[in-house]
């Protein structure tokens, strides 16, 4: 394909020559990367359970081994994805061409925001009719201001509920994407240089955020001023491992600072208490900020992407045929996402009402990820695509 969905993959062609240098390896037609692809569907699964809260099987998400989860994986892939595809589109087809691309995708991208507050508002209000109960989740802060005043502001992206704030984040990251890549023709390091400075900022002043009037601090959960900055990380990852031939260049003292930093993050910020072991934690620090991508995250994170774009063992094993739903939950990630953030809020509201037993667990959690994998497979697997997917042609669901 020749577009990317900003939670989605750019579609496979015939491998482009590899350059090199960075300078070198802007993008031309966009090349699907297997890696981007399962990861991204891991991610989406790990997003599903952490969603639900008393979910046993969150304690096996990421968040439990480090300091970062998969928001960052879905934020900085979300800007390598970009660069792949919407920077080869500016070549090929002309700015005029690519700026309307990116405007349908936040389109696209902003109605399914809308549609997934609708739902889960209505549902939400339909639960609490039926049961007396009143949500400890997400919408309460819409609901309280009634339900057509929550829905507007929901919609006017001034009132972000929790489990529904990531899309907002990501339509603003890619209608500023144009930004990031013109300034990165001229200078990669540059760019990197003023995101840096504002992630700090941001870091530094709480206040540097967006209005949120769904949150008890006022501001947005995913402060798009840090956020950022794993976006712009991304893109300048795609096309710096573009110029190495599709893999970071490999040196054995990166391999073990970044091997050594994420033991360090597991002693540290692994969920001893909850797994029923002794406490290894070297350090009385608290978790990192996930609103601004604390500096600790920020690291985690650098050293995950390291190892993913730096070892071959990754781009086979992505490869394997045992993980093609997986790769197509990353491939139509958009409704993917959807589809969890539904299901997760059904587990909550089993939860809330039944108490998390742990036949009802087994079922919330098997039958949503069901729900993910199936609809992955028939998006797949609609008239047409098996075609283009033979001819190495993806495009967005």
């Amino acid at each position: 394909m020749t577009q990317i969905d900003d939670l989605e993959q750019p579609a496979a062609a015939k491998p482009a020559a590899p350059a090199a240098s960075p300078g070198g390896a802007w993008p031309g037609k966009a090349t699907r990367d297997a890696r981007v692809d399962v990861v991204r569907g891991l991610a989406l699964l790990m997003i599903f359970i952490d969603h639900i809260p008393h979910n046993a099987p969150a304690l096996l998400t990421l968040h439990n081994f480090g300091f970062s989860d998969a928001a960052e994986i879905f934020v900085l892939l979300a800007g390598y994805s970009s660069m792949i595809a919407y920077g080869g589109l500016f070549r090929r087809a002309g700015i005029r061409t690519a700026l309307a691309r990116i405007a349908k995708r936040c389109l696209r991208i902003y109605l399914f925001q809308a549609g997934l507050l609708l739902e889960t508002l209505v549902i939400v209000r339909i639960w609490m009719d039926l049961t007396g109960l009143t949500p400890r989740f997400g919408v309460a802060p819409l609901l309280q201001m009634g339900l057509l005043p929550g829905l507007i502001r929901g919609l006017a992206l001034n009132a972000l509920p929790n489990y529904l704030d990531i899309l907002p984040l990501y339509i603003l990251l890619l209608a500023l994407f144009p930004l990031v890549y013109f300034g990165m023709r001229r200078g990669i390091w540059g760019v990197l240089g003023l995101s840096g400075a504002l992630w700090l900022a941001a870091n530094v002043d709480h206040q540097l955020n967006l209005p949120n009037a769904a949150a008890v601090d006022d501001g947005w959960y995913f402060n798009p001023f840090a956020w950022q900055f794993l976006f712009v990380i991304g893109a300048a990852l795609a096309v710096t491992v573009r110029a190495h031939d599709g893999l970071l260049p490999r040196r054995g003292w990166a391999v073990a600072a970044a091997l050594a930093y994420l033991a360090f993050a597991l002693l540290q910020g692994g969920s001893w208490a909850e797994w029923g072991l002794p406490d290894l934690r070297p350090l009385a620090i608290g978790a990192p900020d996930k609103s601004h991508v604390g500096p600790l995250r920020l690291i985690n994170m650098l050293a995950l992407a390291y190892l993913m774009f730096s070892m071959p063992a990754v781009q086979r094993v992505s490869r394997w045929r045992r993980l093609s739903l997986i790769d197509a939950c990353g491939r139509h990630s958009l409704e993917i996402f959807a589809a969890g953030c539904l299901a997760a809020l059904i587990g909550r509201i089993l939860y809330r009402t039944f108490d998390p037993i742990w036949p009802l667990q087994i079922a919330v959690n098997l039958g949503g990820i069901a729900v993910m994998l199936g609809l992955a497979h028939l998006l797949d697997e609609r008239p047409g695509r098996g075609a283009r997917r033979g001819n190495g042609d993806r495009r967005p669901g």
